[in-house]
């Protein structure tokens, strides 16, 4: 049985590598984790380097999906490429090309277009979610902590001298949403009036 060399790769410290890892190290002699976009060419990406100098002959690189070795169809089959052009073989183990692979094959050009589209379909969502919540007035794409008629009520509920945490008990919501709305809402606003300064 051919040895393997695992490559986990994500693009940002953010991004979990937890189901990566449990599907390639049981099976894998090493694993390399790399964080660096698939855009970069593989002279250009030294843990992916490193991963290739330690498969033996006669073994492979195993991948958990085809994407994790570019972002694209172009960036991933010139990673795929260079790999077969130095007698490496690649190992998937999910998605439609998995199985193992020595050279191009059209399974590989579907499975990485699928991604490629997947991604700018997930990119245009987010940027459209983000500028429909620009046009009704908020900054990202969450929902606002407070509607307009909480904000009111925080409001009113201040002027009439409650303390910040009887505002947040009463309304349900946590003494830091109070006292952002009311930081938001108006310089002027007394933060802390007399009658409430000993219950805040």
């Amino acid at each position: 049985m051919s040895i393997l060399v695992g490559l986990v790769r994500v693009s940002t410290d953010k991004q979990n590598t937890a189901r990566q890892h449990n599907a390639l190290e049981p099976i894998c002699w090493k694993v390399f984790e790399e964080k660096a976009s698939g855009k970069l060419a593989t002279k250009d990406r030294p843990v992916l380097l490193e991963a290739i100098s330690q498969v033996p002959p006669g073994g492979m690189l195993a991948i958990h999906e085809v994407d994790r070795l570019g972002r694209n169809l172009l960036e991933g089959l010139i990673v795929l490429n260079d790999l077969f052009q130095h007698g490496i073989a690649v190992k998937v183990l999910a998605g439609i090309a998995a199985g193992e692979h020595t050279q191009r094959s059209f399974i590989l050009d579907i499975a990485l277009a699928l991604s490629e589209d997947r991604r700018r379909d997930i990119s245009a969502k987010t940027k459209n979610g983000l500028e429909a919540a620009r046009r009704n007035g908020r900054v990202g794409g969450r929902r606002p902590v407070v509607d307009d008629d909480k904000r009111a009520a925080i409001l009113a509920r201040r002027e009439r001298g409650e303390s910040i945490r009887t505002i947040a008990n009463n309304l349900g919501i946590s003494i830091g949403v109070v006292h952002k709305t009311l930081t938001l809402a108006s310089p002027q606003i007394d933060q802390s009036p007399k009658q409430a300064a000993k219950r805040d």
